[in-house]
């Protein structure tokens, strides 16, 4: 019974969540695109900034500002590092879990490590845990909702659970418990429709560990379309319309 829960989890409910996630992007899009246009513009002037800013309007300006935030770093400098560690740790291990596919290698086909060997799920799980106590207090505490904090508590969970599995591999004695090649094979598993049961692909004590890993990935999946992290969906062609 526990088997076959841990095997729903890591195949057919991969394909269901991710299959959700996308669908419900769409259909949110689809709504917003459906609104009625706004009859102002959404341009707005911070106190240095005049209508001849140099970077002026169009998808190249609007792109600059979604990736370095130039309000946020001004108003809120240690918020703005924060949101630049975690962004980029992020993208680091997008990178990171594609080079366990074997036909993706980054770091050589015989590395038992992922990149980074760990460290960059550390930059992650502090930037989220700072996110989450930023929003226990001040003003951010008052515009608060529950899938906020939601959200956040589902980041973290992934972070952490991620972190124990990467810690538990390269930072112990004990060595691998699970190789980057046994990961690869599970996931190409997945890509190739295959519905093997990852248990005979993955063994070890720390087979609960990744069950947990992807089933808080998958409830990740089936609440972003509802979630705030709809807005990175947005943020280019808002900041396109606040630049006129």
């Amino acid at each position: 019974m526990v088997n076959a829960f841990w095997y729903f989890v890591m195949v057919p409910m991969v394909y269901i969540s991710v299959i959700w996630c996308l669908v419900g992007i769409v259909v949110r899009i689809a709504q917003v695109v459906r609104e009625p246009r706004p009859p102002h513009t959404l341009r707005i002037f911070r106190d240095d900034e005049t209508p001849e800013d140099p970077l002026g309007a169009g998808l190249g300006a609007a792109f600059l500002d979604a990736l370095t935030m130039p309000s946020i770093r001004r108003y809120q400098p240690v918020f703005w590092v924060f949101l630049m560690i975690f962004h980029v740790s992020l993208l680091v291990l997008v990178v990171a879990h594609l080079d366990i596919l074997p036909q993706i290698n980054i770091l050589s086909a015989e590395s038992q490590h992922m990149l980074g060997n760990g460290s960059v799920g550390v930059f992650f799980t502090v930037s989220l845990a700072y996110f989450l106590l930023r929003r226990f207090k001040g003003p951010v505490r008052e515009v608060s909702v529950a899938s906020d904090y939601l959200l956040l508590v589902l980041l973290l969970s992934i972070a952490i659970t991620g972190d124990v599995i990467s810690w538990g591999n390269s930072w112990t004695e004990q060595g691998f418990v699970i190789t980057k090649q046994e990961f690869g094979q599970y996931m190409t598993g997945l890509l190739t429709l295959s519905f093997a049961d990852p248990l005979k692909l993955l063994p070890g004590t720390h087979y609960v560990v990744i069950g947990t890993h992807v089933l808080l990935v998958n409830l990740l999946l089936i609440f972003l379309p509802f979630s705030n992290l709809m807005h990175t969906c947005f943020s280019v062609p808002l900041n396109a319309l606040r630049r006129g």
